[in-house]
Parts: C-alpha cells; structure tokens; sequence
C-alpha cells in the first residue's frame, strides 16, 4: 500500500506536492470516492484525477537547451512560449524539473517522473547549479570573498558560492563571471547580482551538478541516459554534487 499522492506522481501526473493540492481539491477518486490526504491505495485500486483513471507509464527524462523567451511551464494564461513548444516528437506529458527565469538559457531537465522530479528539486538536497553571467558592473573582490561566504537576501543568507571571474571590460564597466550556487531560489543569481547593485544582462546555466548541454543548440534536446538519472538521483539523495 502507498500513499495517494506518491501513486500519482510515480504515474507523472504531477509532483507529490502538487498531487496533496489535488486531492485537497477533492480532484481525486480512489474506488469511485473521493480521496483525502493520508490514504492509501494498491495496485489494484482506480484512482481517478479530475475524473481521468491514472496509468503508469514508462518515465523518460530529457535534457533541454532552454531558449531565452520561454517560460518553463505547460501552459501560459498570458500567451507566452513555453519550454513545451520545443518538445516536439516527445508523446510522454513531461514537465519541467524546476525553472529558469524566462530570459535565462542552458540546462533544463523535463520529466514525466515526479518522484524523481520531486528529489531534484527539494530544498535539501543542493545540487549544485553553475551559471554564466555577463553583467552591468563589475565585482571587487571583497564583494567575491563575501558570496563565497554567503550574503544576506529578503529570504535569508544564502549558502556560500563558487564565484570566478571569466572576463573584464573596465571601459564599459562590464564583466562575465562563472557562480556555482547549491540552491535553488526564485531569481537567486540574478538578486544576488543585484545586492552589489548589477545588473545581469545575459543568464545561462551551464551545469546541473555535472549535467551540461554538450552540442545541443538553444531549442535542442535528447533523452538522458539511465546512468545520467541514476547519477543525478545520486547526487540528490547525498545532498550534494560533483563530478
């Protein structure tokens, strides 16, 4: 017997956090009644989201280039592209595995797993996430010493940095410099820029733990191997990365 909402995100109808929202909607039927949290069913039992009986299916993980303009959802009630329409040839529903902000590029793994997908993004596991950012400004290295150390933003210090400085334009007041983060904060790089007052003009997340784009362009993307996830799994069942 398992819980509810595990069932459903092993069938990769969504996240387990996203599935306790469902059945605390009474969007879910298990047996022909509706479920609440804490139930739990077997194989055997029928359960049903908004009236559509769950399946398992095969899991299948992909590895995306994310384009700039796109935001990493299924749909967009503003209009918007989202990272689906690059998805073309792919049957399996998937879904993002956390998020870029829609004008930043680079690595983004979708799945129709969320159990997995569920692991990758918990807050406790600190996968490391290396960024490229070219920016408006230009850090001293005082300011370095204090992101490796950790820096205080409206939702707490952050854990300490990997930072280098790949580039410097003195005369445009500009620089690239490569940060290693072990969150995964809402617009983390792009505040933690900001509270040395610069302003990030291009984003691209060059790596997941070890996990880069190799030769896929921007739009481009292909399945991960098994021993990619396994070892990503790894990773985030650690609590920490590396290569």
């Amino acid at each position: 017997m398992e819980r509810i909402q595990k069932l459903i995100a092993q069938a990769g109808i969504a996240s387990r956090r996203k599935a306790e929202e469902l059945i605390e909607q009474g969007r879910v039927k298990v047996n022909g009644k509706t479920a609440s949290l804490g139930m739990k069913a077997d194989g055997r039992s029928i359960i049903e989201v908004d009236g559509r009986k769950i399946t398992n299916q095969q899991k299948e993980y992909y590895l995306l280039n994310k384009p700039k303009h796109c935001i990493c959802s299924l749909h967009d009630e503003k209009g918007r592209d989202t990272v689906m329409k690059y998805m073309t040839g792919v049957n399996a529903r998937v879904y993002p595995v956390g998020r870029l902000d829609y004008d930043t590029t680079g690595v983004l793994i979708l799945s129709n797993d969320g159990e997995f997908s569920n692991l990758m993004m918990h807050p406790s596991h600190h996968i490391s996430k290396t960024y490229e950012a070219a920016i408006q400004g230009i850090l001293t290295s005082s300011e370095i010493r204090q992101l490796q150390r950790g820096i205080p933003l409206d939702d707490g210090m952050t854990l300490p940095a990997k930072v280098s400085v790949i580039s410097v334009n003195d005369a445009k007041q500009k620089s690239v410099i490569q940060i290693t983060i072990q969150e995964g904060r809402n617009r983390e790089v792009r505040r933690m820029m900001e509270y040395f007052h610069c302003n990030v003009i291009r984003l691209e997340r060059k790596k997941l733990g070890f996990l880069d784009v190799g030769t896929l362009r921007q739009g481009e993307y292909r399945k991960l191997k098994a021993a990619e996830v396994q070892k990503l799994t790894m990773l985030a069942q650690k609590g920490k990365a590396g290569d």
